[in-house]
């Protein structure tokens, strides 16, 4: 998708600090960071939301979720992280193209969500 900013950090045409890139996905550290690791795991090909995924899109979900580990082990977070994929309006997704935050750091990340 020629205007997508993620589609454009993927395909270097945006720079970014590259933490991980293989055929299906690539890395890249928040450039404002929530916690110590933030790091943003996105499918190559562009892909809105998880609301638009099909079982085509297995593989590269996967993907996701077994980068996720590694980087964040990596990344200064051995101990755990917290993985978050926001989607639509309603779940807080700010750029249209689905990607998925690795969350972490030497202290615990805190409650899920505040209640209301």
């Amino acid at each position: 998708m020629s205007d997508c900013l993620f589609c454009k950090i993927a395909a270097g045409e945006i720079p970014s600090k590259k933490a991980y890139e293989d055929e299906l996905v690539y890395a890249f550290h928040d450039i404002h960071p929530l916690r110590p690791t933030h790091v943003l795991v996105i499918p190559k090909r562009h892909i809105a939301s998880l609301a638009q995924v099909t079982a085509d899109d297995e593989p590269v979900l996967g993907r996701l979720l077994a980068v996720a580990a590694r980087l964040a082990a990596e990344n200064g977070s051995p101990d755990g992280f917290r993985s978050i994929i926001n989607t639509g309006r309603v779940g807080g997704q700010e750029v249209a193209h689905l990607h998925l935050h690795i969350l972490g750091g030497p202290e615990p990340v805190g409650p899920m969500v505040k209640k209301i």
